[in-house]
């Protein structure tokens, strides 16, 4: 699992398949945040970083469809 460090704030936090892995991978960014075998470990540290900057979390299958979307936007 490889980490990165950089964000910004109201952003959406993709968890995207990479090969046989997946990635988390900020919208509008083409660095990759994190990168794990397992799909679930990618989702809690998006979900994090979704919180964390007021955005959202998206989650897409493995054929890259989307699969749920999370908001966390402050009201």
């Amino acid at each position: 699992m490889s980490k990165k460090t950089s964000h910004s704030k109201n952003q959406r936090q993709h968890v995207i398949p990479l090969g046989k892995g997946w990635a988390v991978k900020e919208e509008k960014s083409s660095d990759l945040f994190i990168i794990t075998t397992k799909q679930s470990e990618a989702i809690v540290v998006a979900r994090k970083l979704a919180q964390n900057t007021s955005g959202e979390l998206i989650v897409h299958r493995r054929d890259g469809r989307i699969r749920d979307i999370e908001s966390y936007a402050k009201k």
